[in-house]
C-alpha cells in the first residue's frame, strides 16, 4: 500500500509551483503561442490527410476552447505571486511529463466557473477598482497590488461566465454526417475531449459510427445519455482504442464504431520548465540562449480502423454484427491501433539544433516547424 509520504514526494517531484511573476507570464505567454501554432498544425493535418475536414473543424474548436482556458488561468495567477501573504494560491504544473498545469488547476477552474456569478455579486465592478487603484496610488503613493489581485479575480470569474472552455471533461456530442442509403443506416462523428488526469494532458476524442436504430441517436433517450457516460468512462490514456472501440461495440448493437482516433495536445516541453530526458533535453538547453524558442509540444494522432464485420451469437436465438478492426502487429506495446503519428511541433531554431544533432529516437517522427514568420512547414 502506497504511504501518504510516497505520494507527497512524487508530487514534489512531478509538480513544480510557478512562483514569480516574470515566470508565471512567460509561461501563458509561451502557451498564448503554442496552441496558436495547434491551430496551424491541425490545418495540416486535413492537408495531409491524416484529419477529415470535419475532424480538422472539430480539433480546432477544442483547441479555440484550449486557449480560452489558458486565458483564464492566466487572470487568476498573473497577480498572484505579488499578494505576497500566501492568501493566492499559485500555479503548479506537471513538470516531468505534460509541461501543462496539474489536472487540479482544471478541476478547481470548473468548480470556480459553477460559482462564478456569486463571486461576481461581491465583488466591486471593473470600473470601482481601477477608480480605487488610482485613488491609492495617489495617496499612499505605493503599487495598489491587493486591488490589482481583486481586479484580476474579478476578470477571471468574468471571463468563466463568458467564455467556451476546455474542461476536464468535455461531454460527447454526435455531428450528423449523412445516410448510407444502400444499407439504411444513419452516419454521425461522435467527439469529445478530456484533460487526462494520469498525463495531465488535453486529449480529443473523434468516432465514426454507423447507426441502425429508428430514432437519431443525439435525440434518443435511451440511448444516448448511456452513449455519453459509457465514453467519458472510457476516456484513458491508459486504455488502447481497440479496447474502447470493441468494448463500445459490444455494449450497443444497433451502433457501429468505423473510425476511432485520438489526439494527443502534449506533452509540451520546455527548458525553462520542464524536466525532459532524452534527446530532446540537450536539444532545448542549447536553443535556449534565444528567447521564446526553447520550447517543443508533442502533437499525436492514434487511429484505429475497421477492416470488416461479422455476425456474433448475443443469445441462443439472437446475433448481432461486430466490427474486424485492423491491427498491425508492429507497434509493440503501444499495440491496439491501426496507426500511430507522432510529431513534434518546434520552433526554428531548436529544429536546427535537432537536425544537427540527428538522433535516432526521433528520425520518423514528423516535425512541423514554426518559421520565424510564425509560419509552418512539415518535414519528416
Amino acid at each position: 500500500m502506497t504511504k501518504p509520504e510516497d505520494v507527497n514526494a512524487q508530487l514534489q517531484y512531478d509538480h513544480k509551483v510557478i512562483d514569480g511573476a516574470r515566470a508565471t507570464r512567460r509561461y501563458f505567454s509561451k502557451f498564448e503561442r503554442i496552441i496558436s501554432h495547434m491551430g496551424d498544425v491541425a490545418a495540416l493535418s486535413y492537408k495531409e490527410k491524416l484529419l477529415s475536414p470535419l475532424e480538422a473543424r472539430i480539433v480546432l474548436q477544442y483547441l479555440q476552447g484550449l486557449a480560452q482556458t489558458f486565458t483564464a488561468l492566466s487572470y487568476k495567477f498573473l497577480m498572484a505571486n505579488r499578494v505576497g501573504d500566501h492568501s493566492a494560491r499559485l500555479l503548479s504544473i506537471d513538470k516531468s511529463d505534460s509541461g501543462f498545469p496539474v489536472y487540479r488547476e482544471i478541476l478547481q477552474m470548473a468548480a470556480d466557473a459553477l460559482q462564478a456569478e456569486s463571486h461576481l455579486l461581491t465583488l466591486p465592478s471593473q470600473g470601482r477598482l481601477k477608480k480605487d487603484m488610482i485613488s491609492h496610488i495617489l495617496t499612499e503613493q505605493s503599487h495598489p497590488t491587493k486591488l490589482q489581485y481583486a481586479l484580476s479575480q474579478r476578470i477571471y470569474y468574468e471571463h468563466l461566465t463568458s467564455a467556451n472552455l476546455f474542461l476536464s471533461q468535455n461531454h460527447p456530442q454526435a455531428q450528423w454526417e449523412g445516410k448510407l442509403k444502400k444499407k439504411a443506416l444513419k452516419q454521425y462523428l461522435i467527439h469529445w475531449a478530456v484533460y487526462d488526469s494520469l498525463t495531465n494532458v488535453p486529449t480529443i476524442y473523434l468516432m465514426e459510427v454507423e447507426d441502425s436504430g429508428k430514432k437519431a441517436l443525439p435525440l434518443d433517450e435511451r440511448r444516448w445519455p448511456r452513449v455519453q457516460s459509457h465514453l467519458l468512462s472510457q476516456s484513458m490514456s491508459t486504455l488502447q482504442l481497440l479496447t474502447i472501440a470493441r468494448g463500445f461495440d459490444t455494449d450497443f448493437d444497433g451502433l457501429h464504431p468505423k473510425v476511432l482516433r485520438r489526439v494527443h495536445l502534449g506533452p509540451m516541453y520546455s527548458h525553462a520548465f520542464t524536466q525532459q530526458r532524452g534527446p530532446l533535453r540537450d536539444v532545448l538547453a542549447e536553443a535556449s540562449g534565444q528567447a521564446g524558442l526553447d520550447w517543443t509540444l508533442a502533437w499525436t494522432v492514434e487511429t484505429l480502423l475497421s477492416e470488416k464485420t461479422k455476425r456474433e451469437k448475443t443469445g441462443i436465438f439472437s446475433s448481432a454484427q461486430r466490427e474486424v478492426y485492423k491491427v498491425p502487429d508492429t507497434f509493440g506495446e503501444d499495440g491496439g491501433a491501426t496507426d500511430i503519428r507522432r510529431s513534434l511541433i518546434i520552433p526554428h531554431r531548436a529544429y536546427q539544433v535537432l537536425k544537427e544533432k540527428n538522433p535516432p529516437t526521433l528520425a520518423k517522427t514528423r516535425k512541423y516547424v514554426v518559421g520565424n514568420d510564425g509560419k509552418i512547414l512539415s518535414y519528416v
